[in-house]
């Protein structure tokens, strides 16, 4: 495995400079949301990421290659993996409780029936395009294997959590240029601290509300009153349309005047991709608490505009890195439960949490040009401000 690991971290480094693109180059940190005056509800944690939940590691793989004419197999390439671990990649303790959702169900995640049966999600999340799926999840397993093993009768079996969205605007999708050792790269790059948002890992060619999309997160902190719990969410978004685009219940999208990459569709079929969301939190919550939690990921999505179309993958998972141990085999666990009738505020945080994840997702996100040409403009952060202005919701 030492080999897999310098080839890894080749990849890594490849990544980072692989494109030739001014529009594509790897940027240091990246404006967000807040910054530019757009007004969110809540409390924001530290890094107001998903990694303000202890414990919680985040890594990419960014695969930028070629330009021009599409080549099935050879590109343009504008793809990748992200990996989420619930208590980092090093643990030994990997089972934490967990729920998942799905709003609409025009995508995939890998595992979740084992997750919906036992209440345990085991290992990390992981996110990558459309047709990349199986050789993500093989790669998680083989890693596990590598990793994990510690007596003869550990990882027999693994069921991995793997998730998608579609980019095959942007992406040679039939190409397959995602390869385990872009796996191995964004699971063994995994860290706590800053995560880095927009055009990168899973969610390099991703196109959201009509504008340049990829991942975004952001956290909550709830009073010590509530608990004093964070709860932090991640996005791949891939979704929505241009009509619909809110941002702070403003229509942002029928504002900005600016080209549409789905412009040439039908209004009735403009909703093409997807949105993967990741709730972390370190409240004390059970499987059938996270399922709730995981569905009000879904007021989240809609004070964004989204109608969950008919073509849109929209899928949920959450889990709470607390009740540390519940996941052993060989004795009764004790275990703490957060009152039902005190979780609102852990509701709320949800809802806050993913609404701006979506918006630092886009506001990261810089203009992209894929196969065939096909451009997919950043969302203008000027515009956006003189929008929100306008309509008296910008934070000066």
């Amino acid at each position: 495995m030492k080999l897999h690991r310098y080839i890894a971290a080749l990849l890594g480094i490849l990544a980072t400079f692989a494109s030739g693109l001014p529009a594509q180059e790897a940027s240091g940190a990246k404006v967000r949301a807040r910054a530019l005056g757009v007004p969110f509800d809540g409390t924001p944690g530290a890094l107001n990421a998903i990694t303000d939940v202890a414990g919680v590691t985040v890594g990419h793989t960014t695969i930028i290659s070629g330009d021009g004419k599409l080549v099935v197999g050879q590109g343009p390439v504008r793809t990748g993996v992200t990996a989420v671990f619930p208590r980092g990649k090093d643990s030994n303790d990997a089972g934490v409780f967990a729920g998942w959702w799905s709003l609409n169900g025009n995508g995939e995640m890998t595992g979740t029936t084992w997750v919906e049966e036992s209440g345990f999600l085991i290992g990390p999340v992981m996110i990558t395009n459309t047709h990349s799926v199986g050789v993500v999840r093989d790669a998680v397993i083989q890693w596990t294997v590598a990793h994990r093993k510690v007596g003869p009768d550990d990882d027999w079996w693994s069921l991995p959590v793997v998730a998608e969205t579609w980019d095959g605007y942007l992406n040679d999708i039939n190409g397959f240029h995602v390869k385990p050792d872009h796996v191995f790269h964004a699971i063994d790059s995994s860290k706590g601290g800053p995560v880095e948002e927009g055009a990168v890992g899973g969610g390099t060619g991703m196109v959201c509300n009509g504008f340049k999309g990829g991942i975004g997160t952001a956290s909550r902190k709830l009073a010590e009153k509530d608990g004093g719990f964070t709860v932090g969410v991640l996005v791949q978004c891939n979704y929505g349309s241009r009509q619909n685009f809110r941002v702070a219940g403003i229509p942002v999208g029928r504002e900005i005047k600016s080209e549409d990459p789905y412009a040439f569709a039908p209004d009735d079929i403009t909703e093409r991709g997807s949105i993967i969301v990741i709730v972390a939190t370190d409240a004390p919550l059970l499987p059938h608490q996270l399922k709730r939690l995981a569905r009000r990921v879904s007021l989240g999505l809609g004070r964004d505009g989204s109608i969950s179309g008919n073509g849109s993958g929209d899928i949920f998972i959450a889990f709470s890195t607390a009740n540390a141990g519940a996941a052993a085999t060989d004795h009764a666990v004790d275990l703490k439960m957060f009152p039902n009738d005190r979780l609102n505020p852990v509701f709320a945080a949800t809802v806050e949490a993913t609404e701006e994840s979506i918006i630092n997702a886009m506001v990261a996100a810089k203009t992209m040009t894929g196969i065939e040409n096909h451009r997919v403009s950043a969302l203008p952060h000027d515009q956006l401000q003189a929008v929100l202005k306008k309509y008296k919701r910008l934070n000066q």
